[in-house]
């Protein structure tokens, strides 16, 4: 149990801290989405700042802290809901994977570490 934790939990940690830094550094596609969903430019650095955040907590929790992993995990979850919430609001279905793979991936987090 505790390699299948460790997978997905470090895919989950390298794919939060890719997009914080897109989100920082305001790439392209990041602009654009954000767009779509009418979030302001200036919400970037902090939506960016919550999943670095939440990957940072992750890594605390495989590094044996787990209170932190599930906080962060839950904090993870929340937030990509939001976000799924945010394109069907605005019925951007086309980009809708982006943020349903994100929330998959903290809810397989949250799961095989509240199981752990």
């Amino acid at each position: 149990m505790f390699t299948a934790y460790a997978i997905i939990t470090v895919i989950t940690v390298l794919a939060n801290a890719a997009i914080a830094v897109a989100d920082f550094a305001r790439a392209g596609f990041v602009l654009a989405n954000s767009a779509a969903v009418d979030i302001p430019p200036t919400w970037l650095p902090w939506l960016a700042s919550l999943k670095a955040a939440g990957a940072a907590g992750l890594l605390l929790g495989l590094m044996g802290v787990p209170v932190i992993g599930v906080a962060a995990a839950t904090g993870l979850v929340l937030f990509f809901v939001g976000a799924v919430l945010a394109h069907i609001r605005v019925r951007a279905y086309g980009t809708l994977a982006g943020p349903g793979g994100y929330l998959a991936l903290a809810a397989a987090s949250l799961v095989l570490a509240v199981m752990r």
